[in-house]
């Protein structure tokens, strides 16, 4: 009895990290943290769909090729990925409906960046393999994510809830895209098992070292914008401290044969927890 719990535990386990909805929940908590530090109420509609939209982008993203040629041979997991990715795509579409119309405009950009992202558009002869996305193009990868992560969770609540741009606005998105460029290096290393030296990742171009070494430069930077700021005060600052550490340590302990989960979940879950310092620190 003990073995066949522990069992469905591991696949539900899986099935929360496969299913994107870990991935979904970072996204989520950096959309909340902007909201707490630019003193905007809780607003479910942006934020649920923020939630629902990564979930739909990343499975399309992750499944896209593998539904379109193997089809008729789906495995079971993966029709039920399907199905959670389409209940997921509906309640985006119910929540985008009620967002207000120049936040419709910038999430269309940043579709049609998820879209070419996944999908072959570009010219073969300009490509290095046979995708031809967005994804394949050499060393564009990581600024690519970075850049959608920090308009979606800076711009998207912000312009939802009608704040303007200013100069707080902008060195928030720039320490988030920094921030996220951060956090992908330790997944940078451990795909070098698997990444195509055509991608020329960091790691792959620089080594393992010095791409570390950029890593902890981009925490320096991450964590000092923070004093450019006109708005900012001591428990962000503290709540900012402490998870430059944390990412610090995570960045100096990766290695490409990681365990399995320390960049799926542990990694990933730091916004989470980030989130959870603000909440108790606000």
């Amino acid at each position: 009895m003990y073995f066949c719990f522990m069992s469905l535990v591991k696949q539900v386990f899986n099935f929360y990290l496969d299913s994107s909805i870990h991935v979904a929940l970072s996204v989520f908590a950096l959309s909340w943290i902007t909201l707490l530090e630019f003193h905007v109420p809780y607003d479910e509609t942006v934020l649920y769909f923020i939630f629902f939209a990564s979930v739909s982008g990343y499975n399309f993203v992750k499944y896209f090729g593998r539904a379109r040629f193997h089809h008729r041979s789906l495995t079971n997991w993966l029709r039920m990925v399907q199905i959670f990715s389409l209940i997921c795509f509906l309640l985006m579409c119910y929540f985008a409906w009620q967002l207000e119309p120049v936040t419709l405009l910038v999430i269309l950009g940043f579709g049609l960046i998820t879209f070419l992202y996944a999908v072959p558009f570009l010219p073969k002869k300009r490509m290095y393999d046979s995708h031809k996305n967005l994804r394949s193009i050499s060393g564009l990868k990581v600024y690519i994510i970075a850049s959608v992560w920090a308009g979606v969770t800076v711009v998207l609540p912000l312009i939802n809830n009608r704040v303007s741009i200013h100069a707080d606005v902008i060195i928030t998105v720039v320490q988030r895209f920094v921030f996220v460029l951060a956090l992908m290096i330790p997944f940078e290393i451990r795909d070098l098992n698997y990444d195509s030296i055509k991608l020329a990742t960091i790691p792959q171009q620089i080594g393992i070292k010095k791409t570390k070494i950029i890593g902890v430069l981009l925490l320096m930077i991450f964590f000092f914008l923070e004093f450019l700021k006109n708005d900012t005060n001591e428990y962000q600052i503290l709540a900012l401290l402490i998870i430059t550490f944390i990412c610090l340590l995570f960045l100096i302990f990766a290695k490409k044969n990681q365990a399995k989960y320390y960049s799926s979940f542990w990694v990933e879950g730091i916004p989470v927890f980030w989130l959870v310092l603000l909440l108790l620190l606000f």
